[in-house]
């Protein structure tokens, strides 16, 4: 092979990884600009309800607003361990969390709209995980409801972990995009919070258009054939090694959005197959209860064993829904088939798409909450 060959390839390489770095740092950079605009908001609205199924929508909508679970979950094992929160109102928001936070990886589907069979793709990828913790929640929340399943099952764990505590972990991506962000951040922040805000925003949609747009065309170009190849029979070569991949990655980075961001314009680009994406989904949505299991075991005093409690139930929450839909081909087919109709749905009428995700994560938990409020 030639040195100019060697080149033209180490160059790609590197635009690849540059692309990639510009597209974590979109995601990064709207989560911190709905976190500047809806962290306050989000903590008033978690802390003055007393209806658990109110509690749920408004574990959806906050986490929807502020673009992480982490932070969502973290800050009510946080206001259950000071005594803000009890464990009844504290698990429903949990579980809304997890629904609230697939917001992220539907709004970069959307990034592929102008190309038809190419959004179908991506939107499926993006809209599955919203059917798994869609339906996790229908099958869990009565039994939470009506025989405290979960927090009586995190109870009886808790006692094993209660002499825990003092655990730290930095996720290697924080490390990597937080100095471009807090950069950024002491920028704007001198003109106003306002126009930090918006900043963050108008620039992270800026950076996910451009830097999906840029990946997927030379994903496409250069590595399509030989990158599904690489998926198929290496990376998701099977189920159970889709499932720890998506747990490993999510615990290291500690975001579920960020990790199944990232296989979106995948799956639309068809270098990976929208079955394992989902296997792969599971995984991710079990990693990310790592941080709130983190934050638990920081908590000190006596509030610390009702806010392990909360991070187990967390926890068990999103391993009851693997052992619902993963064991089983013909339980497992039915998000996807649904994630499926609805791709479908939307690619023939694509402005149905923000329909759907203003509907389903803005509109409807704001009137349940007024209505139950």
């Amino acid at each position: 092979m030639s040195n100019k060959k060697i080149l033209s390839k180490i160059l790609k390489v590197c635009y690849i990884v540059f692309l990639v770095y510009l597209f974590l740092l979109s995601i990064k950079s709207i989560e911190k600009g709905a976190k500047l605009a809806g962290e306050g908001f989000a903590k008033r609205l978690i802390t003055t309800t007393s209806n658990p199924f109110v509690g749920l929508f408004i574990g959806i909508i906050s986490t929807a607003l502020v673009q992480s679970s982490s932070l969502t979950t973290s800050l009510v094992v946080a206001l259950v361990g000071g005594g803000i929160l009890d464990l009844r109102r504290a698990v429903p928001i949990i579980m809304g969390a997890n629904i609230g936070t697939s917001v992220t990886n539907t709004v970069v589907a959307l990034t592929h709209i102008s190309w038809r069979q190419e959004f179908k793709k991506a939107f499926s990828a993006a809209t599955v995980h919203d059917f798994f913790n869609l339906l996790t929640v229908a099958l869990l929340f009565p039994l939470e409801l009506h025989f405290r399943y979960l927090s009586n099952l995190a109870s009886f764990f808790e006692k094993l972990f209660e002499n825990a505590g003092g655990m730290k972990f930095t996720s290697p991506l924080k490390v990597i995009l937080s100095p471009t962000v807090n950069f950024l951040k002491s920028i704007f922040l001198k003109v106003s919070l306002k126009f930090c805000i918006f900043a963050f925003f108008l620039l992270g949609f800026i950076l996910l258009f451009f830097s999906l747009f840029l990946l997927v065309r030379i994903l496409k170009k250069t590595f399509s054939q030989r990158m599904e190849l690489l998926m198929d029979k290496y990376i998701f070569r099977n189920d159970f090694l889709s499932l720890g991949l998506g747990f490993l990655l999510t615990s290291i980075v500690q975001s579920s959005s960020l990790t199944t961001s990232v296989i979106v314009p995948l799956v639309g680009a068809g270098v990976l197959r929208l079955e394992r994406a989902f296997v792969y989904t599971m995984g991710a949505n079990l990693g990310t209860t790592l941080t709130c299991l983190l934050a638990s075991l920081a908590v000190v005093g006596e509030g610390k064993g009702v806010a392990l409690t909360v991070a187990l139930t967390h926890f068990l929450f999103n391993l009851n829904g693997i052992l619902i839909f993963f064991p089983f081909k013909k339980i497992r087919q039915i998000p996807l088939i649904l994630a499926k109709k609805l791709a479908q749905v939307c690619a023939k009428r694509r402005f149905l798409s923000l329909v759907y995700i203003i509907v389903v994560f803005f509109v409807i938990p704001i009137c349940i909450i007024l209505i139950g409020r």
